[in-house]
This record gives C-alpha cells, sequence and structure tokens, in this order.
C-alpha cells in the first residue's frame, strides 16, 4: 500500500504550482491547485534510482541507452498492446518542447496548424509564436459528452491543414478517444496528406471504464503519417525531470525530427531524467495503479460533492487524468466576477478556462492529484466563492 495522503509541503522548494502564485495570480494566499503536476511523492523505486545516482556523486554527460529503449518497449507492449521497435525511439527534454519543435520541422511559416479546442494553452503558442496560423475546431458537448464536429473537423482538414495536433487523452476535458474515434480522425488526416502529432502524455492515467489506443497503432497508413510524444512525467510525478519519449514507425518522419534535435543539441538529456524513467517503466506499475483507484476517489468525491453542496457547479465525468473541466456558468456571475470571486472570497488558484480557447468562458480547470484533504479544502474555498 502507497500513503497517498500523506501531506508534503512543497513551498520554498522553486516549485511553480505553489512558488510562483504571485507570479501567477498576483497574490499568495491561495490554495494552488492549477498546475498539472500531483502532490504525490513519486513511486519509492524512483526516489530509490534518483538517490542512488546522487550519492554515486559524479554527474557527467549521459545519453539513453538500449535499456531505457527496452523498459520503454515493454511498457507500451503490457499496457498498450502494440509491439514498438527500437528504431522508431527518439527523444526530448519535454512534450510542449517535442511540439514546437514538430510544428518547426513539418510545416512552414505561414502554414496552417489544426487543433480542437479546449485544449492545453501550449497546443495554441507552439503554433503562433512559431508563425503559423492556427485552426481551431471546437468540440461540442453532447448528452454529457464531448463529441469532434466532424463535418467542421474534415472542413478544416480541406482548407488546407498541414499538421494536426491532437491530444490523447484530452487535456482539459479528460476525453478518451475510442479506437472508432481515433481511427476516423486518422483516415481522414490520411486522405487531405495531413500529419498528425499525438501528445499523449495523459495516456497512463486513464481511468477505470476506459482504454487508451495509441493514435500510431490503429492501421499502418495512420502510423506512417503520425509521430507521437508520451513520457512518464505526469504519470509518475517527475515532470521536473524533463524526459520525453518520442516514437515514429516512419523512418523519413523520424530522420526529420532528428536532424532538428541534433542541430539544437538537444538529444543527451540529464542523468536524473534517464535514471527515473527506467525505474519508473520498470518498477512503478503497482504504485500507479493504486494511484489511479485514488484519483478515482477523488473525482467521486468532486462529483459528490458539487451535486450535494453546490450544484451550481458541475463537471464532465474525466476518463482520464487528474484534472476537472468546472462548469460555472449556472453561479450567476460573469466570467470575470467568477475569476475574482475565486481569488478574493475563495482564496484558490485555478486555471483560467479562456487560456484553453474561447470555449472555456464560463469553466475554470482544477488539479484534484491532491491528498483528499487538499481536495476538501479546495471543494470548500469554491463553495465560499460561489455562495
Amino acid at each position: 500500500m502507497f500513503d497517498f495522503d500523506l501531506m508534503i509541503d512543497r513551498r520554498r522548494t522553486d516549485c511553480v504550482k505553489y512558488d510562483n502564485l504571485q507570479e501567477a495570480f498576483g497574490c499568495v494566499d491561495l490554495l494552488p491547485m492549477w498546475v498539472a503536476d500531483m502532490d504525490f511523492q513519486a513511486p519509492p523505486a524512483v526516489v530509490e534510482a534518483a538517490r542512488k545516482c546522487c550519492e554515486h556523486g559524479v554527474f557527467g554527460y549521459t545519453f539513453r541507452t538500449g535499456e531505457s529503449k527496452q523498459v520503454f518497449r515493454e511498457w507500451v507492449k503490457r499496457r498498450y498492446r502494440w509491439e514498438v521497435r527500437e528504431e522508431w525511439l527518439s527523444s526530448s527534454p519535454g512534450i510542449v518542447t517535442a511540439l514546437s519543435l514538430s510544428v518547426r520541422i513539418f510545416t512552414a511559416p505561414g502554414d496552417k496548424v489544426l487543433i480542437l479546442t479546449p485544449v492545453y494553452p501550449p497546443f495554441h503558442s507552439v503554433v503562433t509564436d512559431n508563425g503559423r496560423r492556427l485552426v481551431c475546431s471546437s468540440l461540442q458537448l453532447k448528452e454529457g459528452k464531448y463529441e469532434v464536429d466532424w463535418k467542421n473537423f474534415e472542413q478544416a482538414l480541406k482548407g488546407g491543414v498541414k499538421l494536426f495536433i491532437l491530444c490523447n487523452p484530452h487535456n482539459p476535458l479528460g476525453r478518451v478517444w475510442s479506437r472508432e474515434e481515433l481511427r476516423r480522425m486518422g483516415e481522414l488526416c490520411c486522405r487531405y496528406g495531413v500529419m498528425i502529432l499525438s501528445d499523449e502524455i495523459h495516456a497512463d492515467l486513464t481511468l477505470s471504464g476506459n482504454r487508451h489506443t495509441m493514435m500510431a497503432s490503429v492501421s499502418e497508413e495512420i502510423a506512417g503519417m503520425t509521430l507521437t510524444a508520451m513520457a512518464p512525467s505526469k504519470t509518475f510525478n517527475i515532470a521536473g525531470m524533463m524526459n520525453s519519449v518520442i516514437l515514429a514507425p516512419n523512418p523519413e518522419i523520424l530522420q526529420r525530427y532528428n536532424r532538428e534535435l541534433l542541430a539544437l543539441h538537444l538529444e543527451l538529456g540529464n542523468i536524473f531524467g534517464h535514471v527515473t524513467l527506467k525505474a519508473a517503466y520498470r518498477y512503478g506499475e503497482e504504485w500507479l495503479n493504486e494511484l489511479l483507484c485514488y484519483l478515482e476517489g477523488n473525482v467521486e468525491m468532486a462529483q459528490d460533492y458539487f451535486r450535494q453542496e453546490l450544484p451550481e457547479v458541475s463537471f464532465v465525468k474525466p476518463g482520464a487524468s487528474f484534472l476537472l473541466w468546472l462548469d460555472f456558468r449556472n453561479t450567476g456571475f460573469s466570467h470575470e466576477e467568477m475569476g475574482e470571486r475565486l481569488l478574493r472570497r475563495g482564496k484558490i488558484g485555478l486555471n483560467d478556462g479562456l487560456d484553453f480557447g474561447p470555449e472555456g468562458r464560463g469553466f475554470r480547470r482544477m488539479n484534484i492529484g491532491c491528498p483528499r484533504s487538499i481536495l476538501e479544502d479546495g471543494l470548500d474555498r469554491i463553495r465560499r466563492a460561489v455562495r
């Protein structure tokens, strides 16, 4: 058994979530439930691997070994029933770095890049900051489930899009795309010659009753058009290690990616990132399975709380991750008013929904990857802000 109720003081550790509140919100006396990392210690085996590395005391240049690639391949085969070849694999310091690199490699200035909104803010910025044109297709809430607007999606592809960036599972909605939905997206991209960049960082956090499918595993044709980005960072709460896995079955795509990676001298990584990746994928599965049960309990706790104590606020139950997309539109307050009340009355820091796109007006993202006592405090603060 692992203790996910353990309270850990993260303040004064140069932690973005806790120590960057003044810059993010303009005040520091907040309960931070925003940045998407968890308040749990990493698995004991991961901590032990980092401790042994630290005790060795020599932190010279390092690289990702064949052993590291093998443990990742075994992880994907075991959890997603897909055989990944070693020659398909590359790396990145982080997923967002890989997204930005890919936009620069596979599109030209002025090219159109498609995303499904509302979505993780860097999906917007890696496109616009690199001088590409952002094309958004809004997800539609139908009968309590977010769906792709297939007509709009295909029209966008027809309109000259060069790259489609997919969030699978989707952040902030927690939407786990079915194999059939992925096939439809992928086949449309193949039809119109649009490359797919699939961010699957939340894949391992798929909750019970849902199954994650890797986009590139759907068919050989789709695999040939897809570059996938994964990482142990969200799964095992080691985002600060800055180590991600990139894979592409198409050798031309991988060669182009690697050429840019090498040109920017980003290929080596850091020694702690490598040792913790190996330990996480090799020894972290039992911890992860218990974590998922704990997160499911947190989702249920939040659902029950809003239903019983604050029915003005709601969310669609996520199929993956530790993020809730809270709907405040029935509170009677404008988006801006609600933001002020959350800060001034509730003393809680949530992500502003508008950062995810215009569809986020009236919404906030809440991180519930925390001990239940923190979650209870956060829920009470939201009620105080609304009432």
